[in-house]
């Protein structure tokens, strides 16, 4: 039984000895592992602070009316070009049965007081004339004659305004919805026949039309904290269109909110805005998504490398890079870096203009 025992531990070592040759040997048969390399370069570098946002016009406005009731009629349509004092709409009013019938009412009874002071009024001059009665009795009905035709006009007034909106119907009546500014409309939420609501202390009312000069044109963006401080107003800055085949306006710094506001990931963002140089016939929309480009610093010719080359020690948290020494063996070297564009790095020192720095991903069978 020992020499059976002793026959296997002997077989079980041999094979595990060839084993490890054989492991031995795969992996000194290995080829070494190859990195392509790089040398470095001149170039232009500058860096740029990019502020999403949107294009809107500097002066936009709601109009709204000054009485409830039906559009009864619209005479623009959104793209239309108007000018101050043009009309809009046109608001048809649906009096309050209550309210018609008390005014009604009032209209009649002052009707019925005019009559009556007209009538002593004149019975009363006759008698002055005559001598009959004194001047101040002729005088007092002569005041009740004129306070009577008062209360009449003003209760037919108001008669005329619970009917049909004003007194004159007008341009000036508040049943009209007159632009207030020169401009384009942009949006007419309404349709004839919808019920709109007057704007007051305590409803914001029914928005008739928006209007607005597209003319003066505004960037308004944000930015991050963390770049916020490099802005200055007054500066200028491109502003790109991405809707209009990256066209891009020149426009100027004109606001940095003293405050940001967190959005839902937790950074803070800051408002900015800048007057948009809109160039004539640009057809330039409201709305348009835009991105701000600002620049914060520039070289040319300067000595480069691409970043994706750069690494930084995990202790001591400086760049360095590899350098080729001989045959796919590298020397690491530390240097110290310049300007980025987030693709190219300024190189201050550290590396010689003939060094072959090692590229991190491995050198394919192609290349």
């Amino acid at each position: 039984m020992k020499k059976i025992l002793k026959t296997v531990f002997i077989a079980v070592a041999v094979i595990l000895f060839a084993w490890v040759l054989k492991y031995f040997y795969d992996a000194n048969s290995k080829a070494p592992e190859s990195f392509s390399t790089e040398k470095p370069f001149y170039t232009s570098i500058s860096t740029k602070i990019v502020a999403t946002g949107s294009l809107n016009p500097e002066e936009e406005i709601e109009l709204k009316p000054q009485i409830s009731g039906i559009v009864d009629a619209i005479l623009v349509e959104e793209g239309d070009m108007v000018k101050k004092g043009d009309l809009i709409a046109k608001i048809r009013i649906v009096p309050n049965e209550q309210s018609l019938l008390s005014a009604n009412s009032r209209l009649n009874s002052s009707k019925l007081s005019y009559d009556n002071a007209n009538t002593l009024y004149k019975r009363n001059k006759v008698l002055f004339d005559k001598g009959v009665i004194s001047k101040q009795d002729f005088e007092n009905s002569e005041l009740s004659f004129n306070q009577a035709k008062e209360s009449l006009e003003q209760a037919r007034n108001d008669y005329q305004i619970i009917k049909k909106g004003s007194i004159s119907g007008g341009s000036s009546a508040n049943t009209n919805i007159i632009a207030q500014i020169a401009g384009t409309i942009l949006e007419i939420p309404i349709r004839v026949g919808d019920q709109v609501i007057q704007s007051n202390n305590f409803n914001a009312g029914t928005s008739i039309a928006t209007i607005a000069n597209m003319s003066n044109m505004i960037f308004e963006g944000t930015v991050d904290e963390s770049e916020v401080g490099k802005l200055k107003e007054g500066e200028p800055i491109g502003v790109v269109i991405g809707a209009l085949e990256e066209k891009k306006l020149q426009a100027k710094l004109t606001f940095i909110a003293p405050k940001g506001i967190s959005d839902n990931a937790g950074a803070v963002q800051f408002t900015i805005k800048a007057d948009v140089e809109v160039e004539v016939n640009a057809n330039i929309r409201a709305g348009y998504s835009a991105n701000a480009e600002i620049d914060i610093a520039s070289k040319d010719s300067i000595f480069s490398i691409k970043e994706s080359l750069v690494r930084f020690d995990r202790i001591t948290e400086k760049p360095y890079v590899e350098i080729e020494q001989g045959d796919n063996t590298f020397k690491k070297q530390d240097i110290k870096l310049g300007l980025s564009d987030g693709i190219n790095v300024e190189i201050v020192e550290g590396i010689e203009e003939d060094d072959k720095i090692k590229v991190w991903n491995k050198a394919s069978k192609e290349n």
